[in-house]
């Protein structure tokens, strides 16, 4: 493979994915990507406690219901979970790469996938295992995490590429921790709004900022992280008729500690509730001067070495993006021109930087985001050409892939 083409045509190539929530944004957006390039996939999908109501436009093989934080209720259903994918065992047993999407989906996955390569008479597909956060069980320095390790490290072994989204799992986690020196992919979670030019949202333009309105700090997306909203409550508190605070998505509310009653105690923060994706974008980030994209959920590990779906999505509406300067995420934002950083998650921290920010600041990062090419912040269908790798290779008779070659494709 060379400068990002396929050796072989990838029109109808058939791919299994295996997801932890058919109705979630990221989940829609990488089959439907796929889809675009012309796969014909099959998904084997769990059901998320509370989740939307979405029926897709593509097979799905229904994995089961998986509660909110019921480790112990994932870890007993994996066995079920196996037995419910073996009722697309036919679509399994063809298809030319099974994508994995989070470990205990992997460990599913690696079961499924030789039971129907057993059944059909013929080699299993490669695995391809996409790491998309390093939960807080993977840390743990207590035997659970030690099980939890080496759960990861057979699926690894038994891995034809790794694709992370931010380099900051492999520099961070993988690498040092679990020692893996195999063929790596970075697919970032940029915007996926979709290929058709008459359907996709148009890109923002940015209004004028009244002089005497208070600056409009906003949140967007998944709303789960307990510490950045309490961080932009007390910010709210301190900075007064100065500032206001605007939350705009969906509420994780079994994450959420008192939002509700925080809220109704402040005059200057308001929640709009969800929108619709990815047509709402643009709406939700409208009312933003910039944006709290750092994820706090789990500091130390996942949260400062993520890159956030909601960079790019604030990029592409004009917005500007504010977080941690100690964090993947803050660095960034600072070697990419996408906002400004603050040293510590302390309301004293980022009242002073709010404060220091002129509405001529804020209007020239606005015009700079939005000058800016849609593909520095929008996914196109062929940026995830790196993902496939292993199934084109394979089907070029190239053998798996030797370490290094995946992030050659990547670029």
């Amino acid at each position: 493979m060379s400068g990002g083409q396929p050796e072989v045509p990838v029109d109808g190539l058939p791919v299994a994915v295996f997801g932890f929530d058919i109705a979630e944004a990221a989940q829609i957006r990488r089959i439907r990507s796929l889809i675009a390039l012309g796969c014909k996939v099959t998904s084997f999908c769990q059901r998320r406690e509370g989740g939307a109501d979405f029926t897709p436009e593509w097979h799905n093989v229904d994995l089961g219901l998986v509660r909110h934080k019921d480790i112990r209720g994932r870890a007993l259903g994996a066995v079920s979970a196996v037995g419910r994918a073996m009722r697309g065992w036919r679509q399994l047993a063809d298809a030319q790469m099974v994508l994995a999407r989070n470990l205990d989906l992997a460990l599913i996955a690696l079961a499924a996938r030789r039971l129907a390569a057993l059944r059909a008479g013929r080699s299993a597909a490669p695995l391809v295992y996409e790491c998309l956060d390093i939960h807080d069980l993977m840390t743990r320095p207590d035997r659970v995490g030690g099980v939890m390790r080496r759960a990861e490290r057979h699926v690894l072994s038994q891995s034809a590429l790794l694709v992370v989204s931010s380099p900051g799992f492999v520099q961070n986690y993988f690498a040092p921790v679990q020692d893996y020196i195999g063929p790596t992919a970075l697919v970032e979670n940029k915007l996926w709004l979709g290929l058709e030019p008459g359907l996709r949202p148009a890109r923002p333009t940015p209004a004028e900022r009244p002089a005497d309105a208070p600056l409009t700090i906003g949140l967007v997306g998944s709303i789960r992280c307990q510490a950045s909203v309490e961080l932009l409550m007390r910010t709210a508190d301190l900075m007064g008729d100065r500032l206001r605070v605007r939350i705009s998505g969906a509420l994780h509310e079994h994450s959420l500690s008192g939002f509700h009653e925080a809220l109704a105690a402040r005059g200057n923060v308001e929640w709009t509730g969800p929108y619709a994706y990815p047509q709402g974008l643009a709406q939700a980030y409208a009312g933003c001067d910039l944006v709290w994209a750092q994820d706090m959920w789990q500091r130390g590990t996942n949260s400062d070495w993520l890159l956030p779906n909601r960079i790019y999505e604030a990029s592409w509406c004009g917005c500007p993006s504010v977080g941690l300067a100690d964090t993947q995420t803050g660095a960034r934002i600072a070697s990419d021109g996408l906002g400004w950083t603050i040293a510590r998650p302390a309301p004293d921290h980022l009242a002073a930087l709010l404060d220091r920010l002129t509405p001529a600041q804020l209007a020239r990062q606005r015009g700079a985001l939005l000058a800016r090419p849609e593909c520095d912040f929008v996914q196109d269908a062929r940026d995830v050409l790196p993902i496939l790798a292993p199934a084109l290779s394979r089907l070029a008779g190239r053998g798996p892939l030797l370490p290094g070659e995946a992030r050659q494709v990547a670029g």
